[in-house]
């Protein structure tokens, strides 16, 4: 036997590998966030078409949705809009806010239409 065959790698096999169970503490459960609401609030001074209007532009609805939604804010003093994460309920509101003033009221309307979020249970 020559000196170069002594010296000749050897293949060592790696242990196998050990799978271990989780237990039900270890699953990992996302956590849902809950929904939140976008309510427009009535006022005396913006007028169903400004209303109607945002509601089509800011959400994408329809006219008859805008207009039935427009109807139960001036009914009820307020209605819930729209529902879901928190972060497009917040950039709902800013876009209400920041829409402008109500071109079709006879005196000028600059102040925004009042609109609030809030957490909705569950």
């Amino acid at each position: 036997m020559s000196e170069l065959d002594a010296e000749a790698p050897v293949a060592v096999e790696a242990p196998p590998q050990v799978r271990r169970r989780t237990t039900e503490r270890e699953k990992v459960v996302p956590k849902t966030q809950p929904p939140y609401a976008v309510i427009v609030e009535n006022d005396d001074l913006h007028t169903f078409d400004y209303v109607i209007e945002v509601l089509q532009k800011v959400f994408g609805y329809d006219l008859q949705k805008a207009f039935l939604l427009t109807l139960q804010v001036h009914q009820a003093g307020q209605a819930l809009v729209w529902s879901g994460a928190l972060e497009v309920a917040e950039l709902k509101r800013d876009q209400i806010r920041g829409f402008g003033p109500d071109v079709y009221a006879m005196k000028p309307v600059t102040f925004p239409l009042g609109v609030r979020i809030e957490k909705l249970p569950g």
